[in-house]
């Protein structure tokens, strides 16, 4: 859902939808009635399906099919973070039911409401009026800085994750899953992997991180230069605060010309109305009460190492046929470019 591209349903992630809707009588209002069902294209992860019920939308998530990676793709996660952040003032999209039973579409799925509003996924806003840009990227880091204040044991996470040793855990993780899907020589990556574990930060603060918190994964109020709802959760957990914030600023270390992840590197950003990196970092100090933001460079390292783990996965799916996205063999090159920077990064250039 990180394009807001609507599409048939790929033929590699069709289901029964006769037996999806004999399922959802009686659970989502209407549905006897008939419903109609379209594929969003984009996002690499968890295939995504609009549902129009009536006069109502619905979006609908599912684990892809095939052989998965270890611990990858838990919509069964998604769903319970989605739910217990429903009565915060996190802007998240109405949790409506988990099917955790296969034999329904074949995978597990979750179903929430669909957000109206805009999808841009790149951080410039090419297509959104210049004077809405700054605006737009406060209320993002403002909305990250909701979601990591959030106090995660009193809505009901505190099994959401472990509670120390994010990091290193991480990199444990990350690197299994490179090593899983590895199709070639990466020295960029071995350096990241050896480096990463040796050089990780003491401070331990834990906070509910999403992971994948970018431009692409927000939709944007359709008038309002405001965030309205979080999108995809697939790897949100407890974890380390600057991981995702460090994510979240990667287009300022990607250059311009970096085919599929365009980033920001090189532009006079004044022009565009959209902020220097360090505004990005003052803002989130101000929303959430911090002084500084410590081992920044380990975070961008370590955020690049993670990036180029999840593209790598992205190749070795689409290498097997059953990637989310037609482009996925494209980006799927373009993990040794992100290992390349992050050890750049790491080492201090």
């Amino acid at each position: 859902m990180s394009e807001a591209t609507l599409i048939d349903v790929l033929s590699a992630h069709r289901f029964d939808e006769a037996k999806l809707a004999a399922y959802l009588k009686g659970r989502i209002p209407g549905v006897e009635h008939g419903m109609n069902i379209q594929q969003f294209q984009g996002g690499q992860s968890n295939p995504t399906f609009l549902l129009t019920i009536g006069e109502k939308r619905y979006v609908l998530r599912k684990k892809p099919p095939g052989k998965l990676l270890p611990s990858a793709h838990m919509v069964e996660r998604e769903y319970q973070v989605i739910s217990a952040l429903g009565d915060t003032n996190v802007p998240v999209p109405t949790a409506r039911l988990l099917c955790e039973d296969p034999e329904v579409i074949g995978t597990p799925f979750y179903i929430m409401d669909h957000v109206e509003g805009r999808v841009h996924s790149h951080p410039l806003l090419e297509k959104v009026d210049i004077e809405q840009r700054m605006p737009i990227h406060r209320s993002m880091i403002e909305t990250m800085a909701k979601l990591h204040n959030v106090d995660w044991k009193a809505v009901g996470l505190e099994n959401y994750g472990k509670h120390e040793g994010y990091v290193q855990r991480q990199i444990k993780r990350w690197s299994g899953q490179f090593e899983a899907s590895r199709t070639g020589d990466m020295p960029s990556m071995d350096a990241l992997m050896a480096w990463l574990p040796e050089n990780a930060p003491q401070d331990d603060f834990t906070t509910i991180a999403h992971g994948d918190f970018r431009i692409g994964n927000l939709i944007l109020h359709p008038e309002r230069p405001e965030v309205v709802a979080i999108l995809d959760w697939e790897l949100a957990t407890l974890g380390h605060p600057l991981s995702d914030l460090a994510y979240c600023c990667l287009p300022y270390h990607q250059d311009t010309g970096f085919e599929g992840m365009r980033g920001l590197k090189g532009l006079n950003l004044k022009d565009y109305n959209v902020p220097e990196e360090q505004q990005v970092l003052d803002w989130y100090c101000e929303y959430t009460g911090r002084t500084e933001i410590p081992n920044w460079n380990f975070f961008l390292a370590f955020s690049l190492f993670r990036l180029a783990a999840i593209v790598q996965g992205v190749y070795h799916r689409a290498l097997q046929g059953n990637a989310s996205n037609a482009d996925a063999l494209e980006v799927g090159k373009r993990a040794s470019l992100l290992a390349d920077t992050g050890w750049e990064i790491a080492q201090g250039k």
